[in-house]
């Protein structure tokens, strides 16, 4: 009996190698997911329109449209979870996938159990939030955060935050006026086998900032407790 929680899912592997294609098929079918596969980034987008895939993996170096290009056409209209893979290892090329929309980054060689794990993480932390949070929450005059509806509202305008981002937020305001240490956080949001990646919290921070905070040189939602980890503000809350 298969114990993979998201077994059924469906997955879609995007590379120009058809034998990276079958090596990823052959591990996921094995740990009881669907897989289709597609050889060029066109193809890619095409099927995350047509098939609605769960989940893609999409190769970063390919011929004729790259995975950036393609995941940036993908997010035109799909928030679907996205996992780049890669033979480099660079930080560069980490924060372009991921300011570019993607949710994990895997870099060749990789092995079989790393890969379902990375898989399952990314459903598990991209799934939806528990039903039963319903509160509207009024942090000041400026920012506002629905979580039955998942919006956020700055100034009165609705800005939009990737899985990612919101579950980040969630665990950050849930929390507020407590210090979360950058440790938690990773364990919260991406899984325990991200809790040393303190890189990766540092940039959706940057990002999160971005989208909510007024100056980012100077937050006031969003502070960092240096060489511990990070604490939402709620002024209310505090007095």
């Amino acid at each position: 009996m298969n114990d993979n929680p998201y077994a059924g899912k469906l997955i879609l592997v995007v590379d120009d190698e058809p034998r990276m294609i079958k090596f990823v098929q052959f591990n996921l079918e094995l740990d009881g997911f669907r897989v289709i596969g597609a050889a060029n980034g066109l193809e890619a987008v095409e099927k995350v329109r047509d098939e609605l895939p769960d989940l893609v993996i999409l190769d970063v170096m390919m011929p004729h449209m790259d995975g950036f290009e393609a995941l940036q056409k993908i997010r035109e209209f799909s928030d679907v979870p996205v996992i780049m893979l890669t033979v480099k290892d660079e930080e560069e090329d980490k924060h372009t996938a991921f300011s570019a929309g993607a949710d994990d980054y895997l870099t060749k060689p990789f092995s079989p159990r790393e890969l379902g794990d990375r898989v399952k993480a990314v459903l598990r932390r991209t799934s939806s939030l528990s039903a039963s949070d319903t509160e509207v929450v009024r942090v000041d005059d400026r920012l506002q955060i629905d979580f039955a509806r998942r919006e956020v509202l700055v100034e009165g305008k609705r800005i939009n935050l990737r899985p990612t981002e919101w579950k980040l937020l969630y665990h950050l305001v849930k929390n507020a006026n407590w210090v979360m240490t950058s440790e938690m956080l990773l364990q919260k949001v991406w899984g325990f086998e991200y809790r040393d990646d303190v890189q990766l919290l540092r940039l959706y921070i940057a990002y999160l900032r971005s989208k909510i905070e007024e100056d980012t040189q100077n937050p006031k939602y969003i502070i960092t407790e240096r060489g511990v980890g990070y604490r939402f503000v709620m002024p209310e809350k505090e007095a």
